[in-house]
Parts: C-alpha cells; structure tokens; sequence
C-alpha cells in the first residue's frame, strides 16, 4: 500500500510471472554437441584442454561437454568444478552468511587452455570471480569461456567464446536453466514480469 501527496492510499498493481520455456532438452543437447565440436575445432583437439564448470550448473555443463568431447575424441579430458563464493565482489553487502561449497581442480593448470562453462552469461561479475579463483590455482595457457545462455547486459568487458543460444532479454527478466541432474528436467524457461495492466 503506498500514499500520494493528496492523501489517498493506493495498492500498487501487483506483478504477474508470464514464462515460457526458450530451450528445451534436445535444444540443450543439441548446444553441448555444438559447443563440444567448437571447442576441439578451436583448441585443435583435446591434448592441452581442461574445463572447468562453476557450480552449481556450469559445473554440470561440464561434465556433459567432457563426456561429448570423449565420444567425438575417443579422449578424456581434465575437469574441475569451481567454487566463487569468496571471491564475488558483492561478498560483503549481503547480511547472510556465504554458503562455501567445494572447489575441485586436481590437476596442474599450467599450460593448459582452460574453458569455463557456466549456464547464464549476465552482468560478467561471476566470470570475473572465477578468473580470479582460477588463477590462484596456477597460470594457465588460456582461458576461454563459454556458455549455455548469454543474456546481455554486461557490466565488465567480458565476451564469451562458446553460446549455446543468445537470449536478448530486459533486466527485469529472470532466465532460469534447469538440468536433470540437479533439477530432474532440462529446459530453459524466461519469466517475465508483468502488471496487470499488460
């Protein structure tokens, strides 16, 4: 409830959530063979590559283009899982706790041409994080970056190397990927907020 100058109280419109599923599961596959083959076609094989996902999704992502990798390679490749809570640059505005989970990279970084996945490429914040992270693991030969979802909206110079799909959204947008390992589905929805007046 709010309160003009002329002293009449008005209740604001409230939002409606309008979503639709942009990416469903063979678009999802569909865009990790994709990605897989740009990838090997990018780094001319898979000798000197490792991914690393940032958790929780990108790190799911991972495992899905690593598997790809091998079959189209006949070839594993090495695989991390990063965790960026400590170094997100809005650690100290939030008044709960940072949840730590665990940060997985068991092999040397140094020389390699590192590919971090994530789901959502937004603002560019939690990409600049993982760079941050990634390095204090070792000096790697590259860093490539690429994405199930790039939104727009960048706040950082920062331009992803692999998409799976370009999604132009608005800010008020929520872009949400759900996989089956972590969700039980695989599909990309966009919500949208309305009031009622659209």
């Amino acid at each position: 409830m709010g309160f003009d100058p002329k002293g009449v109280f008005f209740c604001p419109e409230p939002e409606i959530q309008l979503s639709s599923v942009i990416f469903n599961e063979k678009d999802i596959s569909r865009a990790v063979t994709r990605i897989a083959h740009e990838i090997l076609e990018k780094n001319k094989g898979a000798d000197k590559l490792a991914l690393v996902g940032i958790r929780t999704r990108g790190a799911t992502l991972a495992q899905r283009l690593a598997k790809k990798i091998n079959e189209i390679e006949s070839t594993s490749v090495s695989l991390g899982i990063l965790d960026i809570t400590l170094y997100r640059d809005d650690l100290g505005t939030s008044k709960q706790s940072p949840e730590v989970k665990k940060t997985d990279i068991s092999f040397s970084l140094e020389g390699k041409e590192i590919v971090l996945i994530d789901d959502v490429l937004y603002t560019g914040r939690t990409i600049r994080a993982a760079i941050d992270a990634l390095i204090d693991f070792g000096r790697p030969a590259t860093v490539q970056l690429g994405v199930l979802i790039d939104r727009g909206h960048r706040e950082l110079p920062i331009r992803p190397d692999y998409v799976g799909k370009n999604l132009p959204t608005s800010k008020s947008n929520q872009v949400q990927v759900h996989l089956k390992e972590d969700d039980g589905v695989d599909e990309v929805i966009l919500a949208k907020a309305l009031s009622k007046k659209e």
